[in-house]
């Protein structure tokens, strides 16, 4: 792998307007397809197998009219304090609204409160359902700010109101101040860490390529694919992340050999050889393990892992080729002006530096630091962690509605006059379909389906059954007296499937529970049942490719307890903020509640190969050292002093890049932002950074052993490149305590 991609790095840097050309060419194809592309649709997570999958299904097939809907949208109004709205002159202001909109342009219906019953009982609320005739996605402006507009013409009337529904969608796009902070605190890093101008601009102009070409690729494929804004991004989140990270690696790598004597071509051949082979690696990790997403069962997820991962495999491509093409219009100028002057050609250089000059960067000294006391490194690290990752023990999972959107959003506020008027549960009602296509009697059949969900505790209120055409479904729907996100819900959905069990055994018709908090409660018991199962094959799956690449059996096993550490606090941070509302006013989140349920095995997966791109960066330079006769904490100094300061500039843009995100209003969004900073700098800064090295410090010779079977199975895949230094003349070299330390960290 070294050699080939030596080639492609040096091919890259002699044919690099060529590759420039292609990869521009790459990015107007994207952006073209992606602007003439018709927009996706926001499509309800679905979750095949669950029971209320199969009622959903059934319905599709008995019910084909309703489902023929297009978007909806509820209009709640309330009455002026000491009023009601069903005071003449309140009713007549509603019905005037009404009015406005039956018959405009694609509305099908728009309900009236006071035929309906849609009144509360203390007669200050109601609402009207208005039914559209497209979707949300298809609905034109002009239908949007007709429905506006009627809401303002009752409030100018003296009434409160609000829209909730589909037909309005507050979320917001990609791009806004928080991520711009996030990306500008990515380049301020790159240009501290890098010391030039240059390579920091390369190294983010080479992931915005990346990125805007994964984005572009995402949008024009939203409606084949059916592809969401959030896969669109995740997309953005991580093709920002690891294009800078891993532009990053190679350029550090590039400057390295440029210290040590190389010509820029060499240099660029043999940071893509080596430093590329560790991006191939760390790449196919985050890769496999997004794609491996679609094994849990839920199309959203599998689409979530498919965007990312191509995001992931795009920011791999740029780095190989792109980097190193743009190496070749830099050049020196790469580098800043002190080290070009301290790194010209050997003959060009009157005297060597004098061996052991400049003192020892932070690295190096943090690596003796933790050579001297890797008991008490550990053991704060470690427990520090597992502190940390306490209140992932009382981690609740559920789907975000409404209800957790902010107070400033107008569905917000509808969802709050809706529970005050009507109970909390009306927002989340359960939706019980009875098949009675084998029931003896189905009138008999409805009827005692009707009389048990009525009898369990928890239940509101039981609506009129509707047939289908057939006569052979039935339709009720039950309101709970609980929220949608409580888990006293949660109790009511499985009590109803246990009564009505019943009533199948008797009559011969098949109950099934569904709707949307249904729905939302079994999808997040798959999750919870499906999260262990994964998190088995991603650690077995590490383990594996470590082994692969070290050649080691305990390295492996450490960094697979280092990630469940990290996971685990990362967790734990989750529960703090999002269920238990530590910090939550600073980072806008006004409603606590169970952790998106989609979080954990997503923050799993992505976090598992973030993990080993540090575990590679920082390693493979300590095992390069040991095998070539280095002691274990010689090579421990010799990996943090050439990749420990590009290894903690990497994680700062990394979880700037995921922090930026949390200032969104979508809460998935902000609990992934959330989850991935904090793994991300549990995962760096004290797995990587402090229990690594403790624990290599401890096993000494042994971390490095591998069984005689094994090494004789495990293939050699050489990501140090030490192939490389045998089939490649070797670049004239200054000796190691001659090349000067640079502004990245390397020597």
């Amino acid at each position: 792998m070294a050699t080939f991609l030596y080639r492609v790095g040096r091919w890259a840097f002699r044919r690099r307007r060529l590759v420039l050309g292609l990869w521009l060419g790459a990015l107007v194809v994207a952006g073209v397809a992606a602007a003439t592309a018709p927009a996706g649709q926001e499509e309800d997570l679905s979750m095949p197998g669950t029971e209320s999958q199969k009622a959903f299904d059934l319905l599709d097939e008995r019910f084909p009219q309703s489902n023929a809907q297009g978007a909806e949208a509820r209009l709640v109004f309330q009455a002026p304090d000491g009023q009601r709205v069903t005071a003449w002159e309140n009713k007549s202001a509603v019905q005037d609204t009404l009015g406005t909109l039956d018959g405009g342009d694609q509305v099908a219906s728009a309900t009236d409160p006071y035929k309906t019953g849609a009144v509360s009982e203390d007669g200050t609320i109601a609402y009207s359902t208005i039914t559209y005739t497209a979707d949300a996605v298809d609905l034109t402006e002009p239908t949007k700010s007709a429905l506006e507009d009627a809401a303002g013409q009752a409030r100018d009337a003296g009434l409160t109101v609000e829209i909730g529904g589909s037909a309005l969608d507050s979320e917001e796009a990609p791009g806004g101040t928080t991520e711009i902070i996030g990306v500008a605190v990515a380049a301020v890093v790159l240009i501290l860490a890098l010391g030039s101008l240059v390579a920091a601009g390369l190294s983010l102009l080479t992931a915005f390529v990346g990125v805007a070409i994964a984005f572009g690729l995402v949008s024009a494929l939203a409606v084949p694919l059916g592809l969401t804004s959030t896969v669109a991004i995740l997309a953005l989140m991580l093709g920002l992340a690891v294009g800078i990270d891993y532009a990053l690696f190679i350029t550090s790598r590039f400057r390295d050999e440029l210290a040590r004597g190389g010509g820029p071509e060499e240099a660029a051949g043999r940071a893509v050889g080596t430093a590329g082979s560790a991006v191939v690696f760390a790449g196919a990790t985050v890769f496999i393990a997004l794609v491996g997403l679609g094994v849990v069962g839920i199309p959203e997820l599998t689409k979530m892992g498919l965007g990312g991962a191509g995001a992931v495999g795009l920011a791999v491509l740029v780095a190989l080729t792109l980097v190193p093409a743009l190496f070749g219009f830099s050049g020196r100028r790469i580098l800043s002006r002190a080290a070009r002057k301290a790194t010209r050609p050997r003959s060009e250089r009157p005297h060597p530096v004098p061996a052991g000059a400049g003192r020892p960067g932070l690295g190096t000294r943090w690596a003796r630091f933790v050579l001297r006391r890797p008991v008490a490194v550990l053991l704060v690290a470690g427990l520090g962690l597992g502190a940390v990752a306490l209140p992932a023990l009382n981690l609740e999972l559920g789907l975000p509605g409404d209800e957790s959107k902010s107070v400033e959003t107008t569905e917000r506020r509808a969802y709050d006059l809706l529970s005050e008027g009507f109970g909390p549960g009306f927002n989340g009602p359960l939706t019980v379909v009875v098949d009675m296509s084998e029931a003896a009697n189905t009138r008999a059949a409805t009827d005692q389906v009707v009389k048990t969900v009525q009898g369990v505790d928890g239940v509101a209120s039981v609506g009129d059954p509707v047939l289908s055409g057939t006569q052979d479904t039935a339709v009720l729907t039950a309101i709970p007296q609980t929220a949608p996100s409580s888990g006293e819900t949660k109790e009511l959905v499985h009590a109803i499937r246990d009564a009505v069990s019943g009533v199948e055994a008797d009559t011969g018709a098949g109950v099934l529970v569904t709707g949307t908090t249904a729905m939302n409660i079994d999808i997040s018991e798959a999750m919870s049942d499906a999260l262990i199962p994964y998190l088995t094959v991603v650690i077995g799956l590490a383990v594996l490719l470590l082994m692969v690449v070290f050649r080691s059996v305990l390295v492996p096993v450490k960094a697979a307890l280092g990630f469940l550490l990290s996971v685990g606090a990362a967790f734990g941070v989750l529960v703090a903020v999002f269920q238990w509302g530590w910090a939550a006013d600073l980072i806008g989140i006004e409603q606590t509640g169970p952790v998106m349920s989609l979080m954990p095995i997503l923050i799993i997966g992505i976090v598992f190969g973030l993990a080993m791109d540090y575990e590679v960066f920082l390693l493979t330079r300590m095992r390069e050292a040991y095998v070539h006769g280095a002691s274990p904490g010689e090579a421990i100094v010799h990996g943090f002093r050439h990749s420990g300061r590009v290894v903690a500039a990497a994680a700062i843009i990394m979880i700037s890049v995921f922090a930026g995100f949390i200032g969104m209003s979508s809460p998935t969004i902000q609990t992934m932002g959330v989850g991935l900073a904090a793994a991300v700098a549990f995962d760096a800064f004290v797995v990587r950074m402090a229990i690594v090295p403790a624990v290599l410090a401890l096993l000494g010779h042994r971390a490095w052993w591998l069984p005689r079977i094994l090494n004789r199975v495990v293939p050699n895949v050489d990501i140090e490149g030490e192939k490389l230094s045998r089939h490649v003349p070797a670049t004239e070299t200054v000796p190691d305590a001659a090349v000067p330390v640079l502004p990245g960290g390397g020597r």
